[in-house]
């Protein structure tokens, strides 16, 4: 078998969408294997994204962390040589540091997996550089940046109950497509800045440097070195090194904690104290239909389905598991969202009703801020602090 073929069709209306690229028959490589496949990517030199980038001037930064720093830059649609801006096709530009700690295995990682994969829930990689100690990906652009940016950024304006639900649908679709693969593949960093929103808000995965194959035959789980962010990872994980799908299932229990709170997997606040992770904190809320309702992000103004809000908490309680035999498969989690209550239990504003918070300046909009922060947004926030 390979790595490229689905063993399921996590989602009947996309499944179109759900292959690899290419017709490629290679298996997907292993992080550990160190080869570098490159089938279906575009390879630039180094000249073309300096130029696509203006010089990497600071104009056309997006974002940087500890990787390095994320640009924007135009290409021509069809030949792919850098153009002026404004004109052609924007991309985000990856250039990492030498020294960077997402070094070069990880690197040959992500260009493996997403030179395989397409998928309308993936990020698509574009192309790779690769002359001498410059490292460069670039991607499709994503105008409405990351989910972190939406949930906890200061003066951007709260995104709906209808959004959050749909970008959860999103995001199990991809990891079902991931899962249901021959190899299995486990992404192992799910978090809100590595969900990205295209202008629509539709969710793709991004960030595939710590993916890996997941465990075939008779095999439960893959060992591997503890890696990922605190307060996403699994607890059997951080304890032991076992990797199986099931983590991947927990980190997706957080992000659904993240959309019906709107708090950080980690807070900085509250670091020390008995509630320390958001789980630990909403665990107890989460299995009552009652009192869920305290855990609901007050930037909601109210405008949610109870419905809807105390099933996803049932479904994030299930994903939370401390044993991950208990926690449900991805393709049910991508099936119980989708059939989530609808939005017509959702309460009516009325006229008087202010739905800001009072984080959120009432002259807030929407930031169009692309690929920005991709990896590692804000340096302070423990949410993304490596394990």
């Amino acid at each position: 078998a390979t790595g490229a073929s689905s063993k399921g069709k996590p989602d009947s209306t996309s499944s179109n969408q759900q292959t690899t690229s290419g017709g490629s028959n290679k298996a997907l490589v292993a992080p550990e294997g160190g080869t570098f496949v490159s089938n279906n990517l575009r390879s630039f030199s180094f000249n073309d994204l300096k130029n696509a980038t203006k010089n990497f001037r600071l104009e056309s930064l997006l974002g940087e962390g500890g990787f390095g720093c994320v640009f924007k830059g135009w290409i021509d649609e069809n030949t792919y040589a850098p153009c002026k801006p404004g004109t052609g096709m924007v991309v985000a530009i990856k250039k990492l540091k030498a020294e960077s700690f997402q070094g070069h295995r990880e690197w040959l990682t992500e260009v493996n997996y997403l030179s395989q994969l397409r998928h309308e829930n993936l990020v698509r990689l574009i192309g790779y550089c690769l002359e001498c100690e410059n490292r460069l990906l670039v991607y499709e652009f994503m105008p409405k940046g990351s989910l972190e940016n939406h949930l906890f950024r200061k003066g951007v304006q709260p995104i709906t109950w209808a959004t959050r639900m749909r970008i959860a649908i999103d995001v199990a679709r991809g990891l079902s497509f991931l899962h249901n693969l021959d190899a299995n593949i486990i992404y192992r960093d799910l978090k809100a800045s590595n969900i990205l929103l295209d202008s629509e808000f539709n969710a793709k995965l991004s960030d595939f440097g710590l993916a890996r194959d997941g465990p075939t035959g008779d095999n439960t789980h893959v060992s591997t070195r503890v890696v990922g962010t605190q307060g996403y990872a699994a607890p059997e994980y951080m304890a032991t090194g076992h990797l199986t799908p099931k983590s991947d299932v927990y980190s997706l229990g957080v992000v659904l904690l993240e959309l019906l709170s709107g708090r950080r997997a980690m807070d900085d606040e509250k670091a020390g104290s008995a509630e320390e992770t958001l789980v630990d904190w909403a665990k107890p809320f989460i299995g009552d239909n009652r009192r869920v309702m305290r855990i609901m992000d007050t930037r909601l103004g109210g405008q949610y389905s109870k419905k809807g809000a105390q099933a996803v908490g049932a479904l994030a309680l299930r994903c939370l598991s401390t044993d991950p035999k208990y926690r449900p498969p991805m393709m049910e989690v991508l099936t119980t969202l989708e059939q989530l209550p609808t939005s017509k239990d959702v309460p009516r504003t009325p006229p008087h009703a202010k739905l800001d918070d009072p984080r959120t300046p009432p002259h807030a909009k929407l930031e169009d801020c692309g690929i920005r922060n991709m990896n590692y947004p804000h340096k302070t926030a423990s949410a993304t602090t490596k394990l």
